[in-house]
């Protein structure tokens, strides 16, 4: 991991100060010119750049110029940090900005350079919800410097998505654009040189190449960097396409449930909950193979029963609604873990996802067959040129680097910080916890603090909106299934008293701004009510307070029935629960001596294996596929 002395030492041999005198030097120039000017000395850049490349000169004039344009369309005008995180995105690097420190308008001046020099650039970001807002933010900057701006979301169809592409600059999601990379993948086939693309367009009225949706992969600035290319990275990018369900299915995973509930666990059957699977032990196996010996079809062979029902035992006990997903209009919806949001049309494979249909009662879906695959690691290393922007890089720094070849940079606050960390509240169990949780909410209203109360779950936000209904304490609740006023909702989360309890929902993209009035109270306060299994995404959470300066006090208020207490540390739940006999609680100083965060880095360390493995099995299957004439 690089350690903060090298990464300022980065910034300076980046030429930092004298890069922002740079820029600096050219703003009376820039000040003096009208709309048409502006155009025309955007026209001068483009040919500047595609002439001799990015000069500190000519970046520093482009700089101080879109600097002028988003000045004058947005009333904002660039920090001389943003600057130095801009330059980091122009080489190529992750620039590490605290969370309130602006990225989304940093990312305008890379985005708008590199566009310039007539490089497509793609922008990318965690949610559609802000994909939109961010595109429809910034567009002016772009506009008046005569560039074109597009968005992909969800649900567009071909033909909007490859003119959103054709734009200068595109703001879309990981999913959209690695999904239509898939796609384009697809259409192109086994046989794809370009002689062969060419000559299609002589006698084939609809050549493959027309229907791309993509130009190519050039520069992408990743948004959220840690999120898209670490936790996301553990899961590969699958397109299925569907098939005919027989007739006789829903009753093989009736049949495969009714199985699962006679099994008792660690009789018949363990969860290792680290890797979240189910093992059938010996006895189960003998007592399935009985249960099963009179019927025929599927439960004849020993391999497809056992996979039946290790199936419904996952079901059944490792996919929880509310947790993993919701049930919503008779459909099975999975939430994606790290932003709290629904991911609509995704599905588990391998017949899981029509499982917990059955289970839920509701239609069966059709089963889908892999068409392509390919994992965050390996789309995001084929740009030609990469860079990304996070307020959580630091844990992750050294997998950047070896998995991406990207080096990680630290830059300034604009002011000096002031959030307080309160001591973590550790109870024994969730019931203390959530009635303690629910007294400070209390005590903290009836002060006039704004609260923002994090969840890991749409389950454990509705239970907490219960409890506080009760004590008569009104709020705003933010999850998967309820997403209509998610603007608003944020927007007014720094009002005198205001209670807001989301998911991860509120941990990334979302900027609180504090009613006049509240910083003499203390600013916003926020409250985690479980650790995440990343450290970095409990540090997200925190960052919705003390922003940009402004006051903000946040802590953990958690139990040893929490997941990650349960599953990573076994020993230090035991040390924990007998001082917590003893004293009822345990704060901080406790935690420290005990080293309760080893839980977070033995989670970390699992996830890390995990996406090495998939990695190694990726380029693995990409080599077996390439050997036989495919790829992807």
């Amino acid at each position: 991991m690089v350690g903060p002395v090298s990464r300022w030492r980065k910034i300076h041999r980046l030429g930092g100060s004298h890069f922002v005198e740079t820029v600096a030097s050219f703003g009376t120039w820039a000040a003096e010119l009208d709309e048409q000017q502006i155009l025309d000395a955007a026209m001068e850049l483009r040919l500047e750049f595609r002439s001799n490349g990015f000069t500190d000169t000519h970046v520093a004039k482009s700089f101080s110029l879109i600097r002028e344009v988003a000045t004058r369309n947005l009333g904002q005008r660039h920090f001389d940090v943003q600057l130095l995180g801009a330059r980091v995105l122009l080489n190529g690097m992750i620039a590490e900005m605290e969370t309130g420190e602006g990225k989304t308008l940093t990312a305008t001046l890379a985005a708008a350079t590199v566009a310039l020099a007539g490089i497509p650039v793609h922008i990318i970001t965690v949610n559609d919800y802000l994909a939109s807002r961010d595109a429809e933010w910034m567009g002016s900057i772009y506009m008046s410097l005569g560039l074109t701006v597009g968005t992909i979301i969800h649900g567009m169809d071909p033909a909007a998505r490859r003119e959103a592409y054709g734009c200068d600059v595109t703001y879309c999601t990981n999913k959209e654009v690695a999904f239509d990379y898939l796609k384009d993948r697809i259409v192109l086939g086994r046989e794809a040189g370009r002689v062969q693309l060419q000559l299609e367009r002589l006698y084939d009225a609809r050549p493959r190449a027309s229907q791309l949706l993509l130009r190519g992969l050039f520069y992408a600035i990743v948004d959220e960097a840690d999120s898209v290319l670490i936790d996301e990275a553990r899961t590969p990018l699958i397109i299925s396409g569907g098939r005919n369900n027989d007739s006789s299915e829903r009753d093989t995973y009736l049949t495969g449930l009714a199985l699962a509930a006679d099994m008792q666990l660690d009789r018949d059957f363990i969860i290792e909950d680290r890797d979240r699977v189910i093992r059938i032990l010996p006895e189960g196996m003998e007592r399935l193979t009985h249960a099963t010996e009179s019927m025929g079809g599927v439960w004849a062979r020993q391999h497809w029963r056992e996979e039946l029902v290790r199936q419904a035992l996952a079901a059944e006990h490792l996919f929880i609604n509310g947790k993993q997903y919701l049930v919503d209009d008779g459909k099975v919806q999975i939430i994606d873990e790290y932003t709290g949001r629904v991911m609509p049309d995704r599905s588990w494979e391998h017949g899981l996802h029509q499982m917990i249909e059955v289970k839920e009662g509701c239609e069966i879906t059709k089963r889908i067959d892999p068409l392509a695959r390919i994992s965050y690691q390996r789309f995001f290393r084929r740009y030609l040129w990469l860079a990304g922007m996070t307020g959580t890089a630091r844990e992750v720094s050294g997998e950047l680097w070896s998995v991406y070849n990207l080096p990680m940079v630290s830059i300034p606050t604009n002011r000096p910080g002031r959030r307080e960390r309160w001591d973590n509240q550790i109870y024994a169990t969730q019931n203390e916890k959530w009635a303690a949780i629910v007294r400070h909410v209390k005590e903290l209203h009836n002060l006039g603090r704004p609260v923002l109360i994090g969840t890991r779950s749409v389950k454990a936000s509705e239970h907490l909106s219960q409890l506080l209904t009760i004590q008569q304490l009104p709020h705003q609740l933010l999850n998967a299934r309820q997403t209509a006023d998610e603007a608003l909702i944020i927007a007014e989360a720094g009002r005198k008293g205001r209670i807001t309890v989301a998911t991860n929902m509120a941990g990334r993209g979302t900027d609180i701004k504090l009613e006049p009035g509240i910083a003499e109270l203390g600013g916003l306060h926020v409250i985690a009510t479980e650790l995440h299994e990343a450290r970095r995404i409990d540090r997200q959470l925190f960052g919705r307070c003390g922003r940009q300066g402004d006051p903000g006090t946040c802590e953990a208020i958690i139990s040893l029935e929490d997941e990650l207490v349960q599953v990573y540390s076994s020993s230090a739940r035991k040390q924990l629960g007998k001082l917590i006999s003893r004293r009822g609680r345990a704060t901080s100083s406790w935690v420290r001596s005990l080293n309760l965060k080893l839980a977070q880095r033995s989670a970390e360390r699992l996830h890390l294996r995990m996406r090495k493995d998939l990695l190694k099995m990726d380029e693995h299957l990409d080599t077996a596929l390439a050997f036989s004439g495919r790829s992807d």
